[in-house]
């Protein structure tokens, strides 16, 4: 929630009524041990070993403000990978290079195709946004979604 804080934070003086700025940041748990974006195709090939055939926990931390007030919250999925093989996991470092995403992977990539065996909670906060979550208090706080 603190880093889609400050991205959020980095556009709130520019807003005017009735404008809304919104920011998320997702990071992966894996037995306790947060894996963020990988530095490196070798770092991202060990996160996706790691998590491989095994559970770990999404987290997204999301900020919406208006110009008045800001709000924070975050969603969290637990993820089961199926096993994944060695071929499958440099394939998709060669094809889909994953430095840009938190555990080394996306949903919608091969290898969360492939990979994910199930999930509990909110498939688009693996994505990077609870869209679910987001959509709840959105009605909630502006009655209404944007048109």
């Amino acid at each position: 929630m603190l880093l889609a804080a400050r991205k959020v934070g980095a556009v709130w003086p520019t807003l005017q009524d009735p404008e809304v700025a919104l920011a998320a940041d997702t990071l992966v748990v894996w037995e306790g041990q947060v894996l963020g974006k990988p530095r490196t195709l070798e770092e991202a090939a060990a996160f996706l070993r790691n998590l491989s055939g095994r559970l770990h926990e999404v987290y997204t931390g999301v900020a919406v403000a208006t110009r008045h007030r800001t709000w924070l919250f975050y969603e969290r999925t637990v993820v089961r990978f199926h096993p994944l093989s060695e071929e499958l996991i440099q394939a998709y470092l060669r094809e889909e290079p994953p430095l840009d995403k938190a555990g080394a992977y996306g949903a919608q990539d091969r290898i969360g195709l492939a990979g994910i065996a199930e999930l509990y909670g909110d498939f688009y906060n693996v994505m990077g946004l609870p869209v679910q979550k987001l959509v709840r208090f959105w009605l909630r706080v502006f009655g209404a979604l944007p048109g």
